[in-house]
């Protein structure tokens, strides 16, 4: 039996699970994050402006700090700006930190620039 070559073999299928798994997750949290965005673009018009505010500190006490306003109001962002059926195939693909850099282009032509070039290059944040 050759030791290394198990133990390599091993490690080396953790590491392929390992980055399933964070892309399975990545891509859960993109589409959450969209939906919680549509959710709170649609109760704005409901029930006032400060809608993000008021959830935030509920959500801040019932599942953790990182729903603060920002982050709130980041989800809400990404619904507005990419809910066309140009981007809704991109959505899925892209990273959520990927759509943190783009959102503040604000031109549209940018943004699918880069969100292309992310996907056909594999950038992270820092390349991107």
């Amino acid at each position: 039996m050759n030791y290394y070559n198990e133990i390599k073999n091993k490690l080396i299928d953790n590491e392929i699970y390992e980055r399933v798994n964070d892309y399975l997750k990545e891509r859960s949290r993109v589409n959450t994050y969209f939906e919680v965005g549509k959710l709170l673009s649609e109760a704005g018009k409901c029930y006032g402006k400060d809608i993000i505010g008021e959830y935030s500190k509920k959500l801040i006490i019932e599942v953790g700090k990182k729903y603060n306003d920002r982050t709130l109001r980041s989800m809400r962002q990404l619904y507005i700006m990419f809910n066309d059926e140009i981007w809704k195939p991109l959505v899925s693909k892209l990273s959520w930190t990927t759509f943190l850099v783009l959102m503040p282009l604000k031109d549209n032509n940018k943004m699918y620039y880069y969100a292309n070039q992310s996907l056909i290059n594999n950038l992270s944040k820092r390349q991107l």
